[in-house]
């Protein structure tokens, strides 16, 4: 059996005030900041850690150091744990999308397994590529507890696929900033653990 301590990165501005961040590098802001700190605590304190991966982007990095700095873990960046290719939407607020791709952005928000954003990826896309990673991870770790940080579209995808879910059911999951989700893989099967969990973050200011 493998277990994966499955993280969403901390705030960042462009969580704070919504556009679609994708692989844009927007870094952490200051309360993202103090997320990653509280979450690196937690895993310390509950789990022994014996390998970090991250996506490469700079707000789901700075998490992941976060907790290798109390796991004493160093961080392994793995592009399969990349945020969503939103191709001409990233870095647009829904409003500035809505101007130009309407149609889209309500099968999105609707119908998102069906959503094929322009110049960029579908949720299919993201599940194949994001459970590729964790099924070589699964094989790479056996016997041992390992940390993903990713973001909410990736982590989203891969709780679904988890649990037989299909993409049309994405906007039925919750994942905040720095929430911790706890899966296990056995013999090519997945168990979810616990879901969503950001006790860690209650006496953050």
């Amino acid at each position: 059996m493998t277990r994966f301590i499955l993280v969403r990165h901390g705030q960042t501005e462009w969580n704070r005030v919504e556009r679609f961040r994708g692989q844009a590098d927007v870094p952490l802001n200051e309360v993202g900041l103090k997320q990653a700190e509280a979450t690196g605590k937690r895993i310390a304190r509950e789990w022994q850690v014996s390998a970090i991966y991250s996506s490469p982007l700079s707000r789901a990095l700075r998490t992941a150091e976060a907790i290798a700095t109390y796991s004493s873990v160093p961080v392994q960046p793995h592009p399969n744990l990349t945020d969503i290719n939103y191709g001409d939407w990233q870095g647009l607020s829904p409003e500035e999308v809505a101007q130009r791709w309407k149609d889209e952005l309500d099968r999105w928000y609707h119908q998102p397994h069906l959503c094929r954003i322009p110049n960029g990826e579908s949720l299919e896309d993201v599940r194949q590529r994001i459970l590729q990673a964790i099924r070589l991870l699964a094989k790479q770790h056996l016997g041992q507890t390992i940390v993903v940080v990713g973001h909410t579209v990736i982590n989203r995808v891969l709780l679904l696929a988890i649990l037989g879910l299909g993409n049309d059911r994405f906007w039925h999951l919750r994942q905040a900033t720095c929430a911790i989700n706890v899966f296990e893989e056995e013999e090519g099967d997945f168990t979810l653990v616990s879901l969503n969990d950001t006790c860690h973050l209650n006496d953050l200011s």
